[in-house]
């Protein structure tokens, strides 16, 4: 990989920064989402900065394609730092109920001083943050029982801020999915190209798919192997790997195992979550 650092920011992206940092003041709670299977690289440090001294929900999204036991560490982790956690499958039924519940915990100071003034207590005005694809949509389209969010599993598709009426106790404000102006710390955009966060035109495919399978033969071979229906030797480098996957799959080029293709049905069927439950990152 080249060594420059790795830049992604469009204009979009500075100007709802901005917004966030304008709008925090009126919120009283944030959630934020990362996703499981790379806890610390989907983190926006800079919207974690602007939004620390407001009470907050993490959520780990993705959890069923993430490595159970590893997700479990983080979640102990991030409890440890004095947030409140929850892991979900975004799809899960008892999603709703999990998330309206844990607001209402964080929600409670508020309506208690409310109540001190003599006031009815207010709806819990909640952000949304978390960078592209990580779910954000997907989960406000839930809570609010309605297609209030679109959603696209594309990077940097969610673009407007707006104000979603969940019901009369609870209120949630969606903003894009917001990425660092560039990372310094190149294995954190390589998780993010790998997981569908960054788009993966903005690496190479093939120096991706390498450290892909450096990181699968050290920590999920018998995944890989299982997946795509080949045995692999010690003595096989990463190109013999990728042949054997291509041969397997029929992706030929003039007889011989299409490489490009392999490299390509790879990284598609790593984020899509086939290869099996498997973690970029570990305590």
């Amino acid at each position: 990989m080249q060594e420059k650092n790795v830049h992604w920011f469009p204009g979009h992206m500075k100007k709802a920064t901005i917004q966030i940092e304008e709008r925090v003041k009126i919120v009283d709670v944030i959630i934020e989402l990362l996703d499981a299977r790379a806890p610390l690289s989907s983190r926006n440090e800079k919207l974690y900065k602007i939004t620390k001294d407001k009470k907050r929900l993490l959520i780990l999204t993705k959890a069923d394609l993430a490595d159970e036991k590893i997700t479990k560490e983080w979640e102990k982790y991030f409890t440890s730092l004095g947030h409140l956690v929850v892991c979900l499958n975004l799809n899960e039924k008892k999603l709703i109920n999990v998330i309206e519940s844990k607001i209402n915990i964080l929600g409670e100071e508020k309506h208690k001083r409310e109540l001190k003034r003599g006031m009815k207590p207010q709806p819990i005005r909640a952000m949304i943050i978390g960078i592209p694809n990580v779910g954000k949509s997907t989960l406000i389209n839930r809570i609010s029982k309605r297609n209030a969010a679109s959603v696209q599993n594309t990077p940097g598709h969610t673009r407007a801020q707006q104000w979603i009426k969940v019901d009369n106790s609870f209120e949630l404000l969606d903003t894009p999915g917001i990425l660092p102006a560039n990372y310094e710390d190149k294995n954190k955009a390589i998780n993010l190209a790998l997981i569908g966060s960054i788009k993966e035109n903005i690496l190479p495919v093939d120096d991706l798919a390498d450290i892909l399978l450096n990181y699968l033969r050290n920590y999920y071979q018998n995944d890989l192997e299982t997946r795509f229906k080949i045995t692999i030797d010690d003595s096989d480098n990463n190109y013999d790997v990728l042949n054997k996957i291509a041969l397997k799959r029929g992706l030929l080029n003039k007889g011989n195992g299409d490489i490009n293709k392999a490299i390509i049905l790879l990284l598609k069927e790593f984020k899509d979550g086939l290869i099996g439950k498997i973690s970029l990152e570990r305590i």
